[in-house]
C-alpha cells in the first residue's frame, strides 16, 4: 500500500569546506552524524521527457532507510507530494520486479500523455547525512553530502549525450530536508549556507541535473495553477475574463488530479470528473461572448465526448445505489432480497463495462489532446474585447442564463406529462446546472448576486434531478424485468412495484421546480 508524504528541501551546487555549528541556528541543540548511505537508483520516464518537463520523477531505488518506489510530484510553496511503494510492489512478468507498480501507472498516465515509461537514467549517490537534533532528541532537519554518479540509459543516451552504460556525469550536492523542524528552521539553514558559497541548485532534481542536456531550454508547462495571478492574455484583475481565467485553470488541474483515480476506479472519482468537465463546458458556454469562438467550441466539443463516456458509468453507479436503497424498502410481499439481488447483478455488469469504456476514452490520443489543449487554453485563454469589462458584464451574463433556465423551464411546464416533457425537463435541469456553474465562476467578481443565483438553482436542479431519477430508473425496471427469466416470478413481481415507485412524487417535484422558477423571474 502506498504511502504519501510532503517533502520540503532545498538543494545546493557543491558542498561546504566549513561545517554548520548548532550555534547558528534556533532550536537546535547540536548535529549529529547520521551516518553514509549507498543509494542506486533507476529514474523512469517517457523517451522525450514527459515526466521530468512536469517537475515529476520516478524511481525505483535501493539502499538507505527509504529503500522503494518513489513518486516526487511538485506540491504547493516548492514543496514536493513523495508516494511510495515497497520495492515488492513492481510487476514480476517473467521474474522481473522492476516493472513498474501498477498504481503509479496510474498516477503517472496523464503526464506521460499515454507514451511507454521506461528506465532513463542510472544514478548511484553516497549520502554523508548530519542530523539536526532539538533538546527533545528530535531530528528537525537532515543535511546531506551527495556525491552523484549518473548514467543514461535507453533512449536518454542519444547521439547528444554521453552513450548508454557509460558514465555522463559526477557531482557533488548538499541538500537538506525537513523533519520535525519548520520553514523558518529551513530559511536559517538557507542562509548560513549561502553565506558559505553555495548556490541553489538550478536543476529540480538530481535526475534534472543528469539530463539537462536533454531538457529543452524552454520545457513544457505543468499543469496550470489556480494559485497563478489568473488574468489570462490581455484581461486586467477584476474582470470577467480575469474570472473565467481562474475558473478555467482551477477546473483543469482538478480535471488532472482526478486522472489517476478514474483509472484506479476510486469511489465517486466518476463523478466528480463528470461534475469537471460539465463545470469546464458550463464556463465555456456562458462566457461565448468573451472568447475566440472556434477554439472554444473545438474544445467544448472535445469535452462533451469525454462527458458521455463518464456518463454512462456514473449513470450505471447511480441507478445501482438508488434502485438498490428503494429495493431495501420493498415490502415482504416483493421480495426485496431477489429485487436486489437482480438489481446487483445487472448493474455491477453495466459498471463495469461502462468503467472498461471510459478507460478506452482515457488511453487514446483524443484524450491526451485534449488535456494539452485545455492547459494551453486555460494558461492564456483566447479572450477579446469584451474580456475586460468587469461586473456589468457578469451580471449581464448571469442575466441571461437566468432567463434561458426560466424559459426552458416554462416550456416544459406547456406539455402534458408524457416523454417529450420529460425530455425538456431535463434540458430544464441542464440549462440550471449551467446557471449555477456560470454564477460560481464569476462569484469572486459578484458577490451576492452570483450566490443568490447559485441558491436559486439548485431550487430548480435538485427536484428535476429526483424527476430525472424516476423517468431513468423506470427505463431501467422495464429493461431488466424484460431480461428476467419468467420462473423468476418473485424477482419479476418485485421489480414492478419498484417501478411503480418511481414517479410517486413527479407531480410534486415539478411543482416545486415550478414555484423556484417563479422566484428566479422576479
Amino acid at each position: 500500500m502506498a504511502t504519501v508524504h510532503e517533502e520540503i528541501e532545498r538543494k545546493y551546487d557543491g558542498a561546504v569546506d566549513r561545517p554548520l555549528t548548532a550555534a547558528e541556528l534556533s532550536h537546535v541543540a547540536r548535529l549529529r552524524a547520521g551516518g553514509t548511505e549507498k543509494l542506486d537508483a533507476v529514474y523512469y520516464d517517457t523517451p522525450d521527457l514527459h515526466l521530468l518537463r512536469r517537475g515529476i520523477t520516478l524511481r525505483r531505488r535501493t539502499g538507505g532507510h527509504d529503500a522503494g518506489w518513489h513518486l516526487k510530484t511538485p506540491g504547493p510553496a516548492g514543496s514536493r507530494t513523495e508516494t511510495r511503494l515497497p520495492l515488492g510492489s513492481g510487476g514480476s512478468r517473467n521474474g522481473d520486479a522492476r516493472l513498474l507498480p501498477a498504481e503509479l501507472v496510474a498516477l503517472t498516465r496523464a503526464d506521460a500523455r499515454g507514451e511507454q515509461v521506461a528506465p532513463v537514467a542510472h544514478l548511484r549517490t553516497r549520502r554523508d547525512l548530519t542530523l539536526l537534533v532539538d533538546g527533545k532528541g528530535r531530528t528537525l532537519a537532515e543535511l546531506a553530502r551527495d556525491t552523484v554518479s549518473a548514467e543514461l540509459l535507453g533512449a536518454s543516451a542519444r547521439s547528444d549525450g554521453p552513450p548508454a552504460g557509460r558514465s555522463a556525469t559526477t557531482w557533488v550536492e548538499t541538500e537538506v530536508e525537513l523533519a520535525a523542524g519548520d520553514r523558518a528552521l529551513l530559511d536559517e539553514i538557507d542562509a548560513r549556507l549561502l553565506q558559505r558559497g553555495l548556490h541553489h541548485s538550478a536543476a529540480g532534481s538530481k535526475l534534472g541535473r543528469a539530463l539537462a542536456g536533454r531538457l529543452a531550454a524552454a520545457p513544457a508547462r505543468a499543469v496550470p495553477s489556480p494559485a497563478e495571478p489568473s488574468g489570462g492574455g490581455d484581461a486586467p484583475p477584476g474582470s470577467v475574463g480575469a474570472a473565467l481565467t481562474a475558473c478555467l485553470r482551477a477546473q483543469v488541474a482538478a480535471l488532472h488530479e482526478l486522472d489517476p483515480a478514474v483509472r484506479m476506479d476510486e469511489p465517486d472519482s466518476v463523478h466528480r470528473m463528470r461534475v469537471t468537465v460539465r463545470r469546464l463546458r458550463s464556463a465555456l458556454a456562458a462566457h461565448r461572448r468573451i472568447l475566440d469562438r472556434a477554439p472554444a467550441d473545438h474544445l467544448d466539443r472535445e469535452l462533451r465526448r469525454l462527458g458521455r463516456a463518464l456518463g454512462g458509468a456514473r449513470d450505471a453507479e447511480v441507478l445501482a445505489r438508488r434502485l438498490g436503497e428503494q429495493a431495501a424498502e420493498l415490502p415482504p410481499a416483493a421480495h426485496p432480497a431477489a429485487v436486489g439481488a437482480a438489481i446487483r447483478a445487472r448493474f455491477e455488469v453495466r459498471y463495469r463495462e461502462a468503467h472498461r469504456a471510459v478507460l478506452r476514452v482515457m488511453d487514446g490520443r483524443r484524450y491526451y489532446a485534449l488535456l494539452d489543449e485545455l492547459e494551453r487554453f486555460a494558461t492564456r485563454p483566447p479572450l477579446n474585447g469584451r474580456a475586460g469589462r468587469g461586473r456589468s458584464e457578469a451580471r449581464r451574463m448571469l442575466r441571461k442564463q437566468r432567463r434561458r433556465t426560466a424559459r426552458r423551464l416554462r416550456t416544459a411546464l406547456a406539455l402534458p406529462p408524457g416523454p417529450r416533457r420529460d425530455r425538456e425537463l431535463h434540458r430544464a435541469r441542464k440549462a440550471a446546472k449551467r446557471a449555477r456553474y456560470a454564477a460560481e465562476s464569476v462569484s469572486p467578481l459578484v458577490g451576492g448576486p452570483a450566490g443568490r443565483t447559485v441558491d436559486r438553482m439548485k431550487r430548480i436542479q435538485k427536484p428535476l434531478g429526483a424527476h430525472q431519477d424516476g423517468v431513468m430508473g423506470e427505463r431501467a425496471l422495464a429493461d431488466l424485468a424484460a431480461a428476467t427469466p419468467p420462473q423468476d416470478g418473485a424477482a419479476v413481481f418485485g421489480l414492478g412495484v419498484l417501478y411503480a415507485r418511481q414517479r410517486r412524487d413527479a407531480p410534486r417535484r415539478v411543482e416545486q421546480a415550478a414555484e423556484a422558477a417563479e422566484r428566479l423571474e422576479h
